[in-house]
């Protein structure tokens, strides 16, 4: 009896070995499987250099959705988030708000706080001529004690010798989930940006569900993407594609890919080489690091 119970409990403790192994390897493998993500290339710190005055327009990814553009020493930010995020990061920043020399204007897209950091636009506000966004996140922005200003979708405004004007987007995703906000969100809330600059024009789009009146613009020189293959509240990857072969010559910058730690989130995922396969003239479509610079060039005088 005594034998049987012991060959019993080696058969027992040899079951449970295997099946602790064959879980951790299936964990480890599934891990593996979850953890790619397309990663940007690796940050390119600048300073006060990106600010002065010179002869041309020059853009900087900031990582995640923000950019720098530099247009003849007019210098602005569109959705810089720069310090305190509550996600992982791959990446480091390429600037922080403590050393920005100047900048003219600040423009957010929506209130979501990786395009509308509070911490970042308050931090900046000692530097900063003005801000701008929509009626709604200019209310937020005033509640902050920042110098905002509030346009409607089709307003335009004017700073140093840039023009702007408000794009429509449609990115009302808290309606779509209880408990995520007090508040009923309209169309009007989030917005793309256009800018109209010396050296050509640049349509940043926000985030933002395809639109038909995203595809029947003026052709811009430029246009920083926020990239993600999230379809529900993006543009998605087909979406993507569709808004960049309505411009089949503008340069394409990406942002909101590659610099969060978030495999598993689809909207801070976005692969541009799987983009490249469904644009035309896929050469446009420009993968930088945070920080390095660009330089914009009108279409026309190309």
């Amino acid at each position: 009896m005594q034998i049987k119970r012991f060959v019993l409990s080696v058969l027992i403790l040899f079951a449970v070995t295997n099946y602790v192994f064959a879980q951790t390897v299936t964990d480890t493998v599934q891990k593996k499987k979850k953890k790619y993500q397309a990663k940007a290339p690796e940050t390119i710190p600048f300073g006060k250099e990106a600010f002065a005055a010179s002869k041309n327009t020059t853009v900087r990814w900031l990582g995640m959705a923000g950019f720098l553009v530099n247009s003849r020493g007019t210098t602005f930010m569109i959705d810089p988030l720069l310090e305190g995020y509550d996600m992982p990061l791959l990446m480091k920043f390429p600037i922080l708000p403590k050393d920005v020399p100047h900048l003219d204007a600040i423009m957010a897209t929506h209130s979501d706080n990786d395009h509308y950091s509070v911490a970042t636009f308050k931090d900046l506000s000692a530097v900063t001529g003005e801000y701008h966004s929509t009626i709604y996140v200019d209310s937020l922005m005033r509640n902050e004690g920042l110098h905002s200003f509030g346009h409607k979708i089709g307003g335009t405004f004017k700073f140093g010798n840039t023009v702007c004007k408000l794009i429509p987007a449609d990115h009302a995703w808290q309606n779509s989930y209880k408990g995520a906000s007090n508040r009923h969100f309209e169309p009007g809330d989030a917005c793309g940006f256009w800018f109209a600059t010396p050296d050509g024009t640049i349509y940043a789009t926000g985030d933002s569900r395809p639109m038909e009146e995203q595809l029947h613009m003026p052709a811009p020189d430029v246009i920083l993407l926020d990239y993600s293959e999230d379809a529900q509240w993006h543009l998605g990857l087909e979406g993507s594609a569709k808004l960049l072969n309505a411009y089949p010559n503008a340069i394409v910058l990406l942002g909101h890919w590659g610099f969060v730690d978030a495999p598993d989130f689809a909207p801070f995922n976005g692969d541009p080489a799987k983009l490249m396969k469904l644009v035309v003239n896929p050469g446009r479509i420009k993968v930088l690091a945070p920080g390095e610079p660009f330089k914009l060039k009108s279409l026309k005088k190309n």
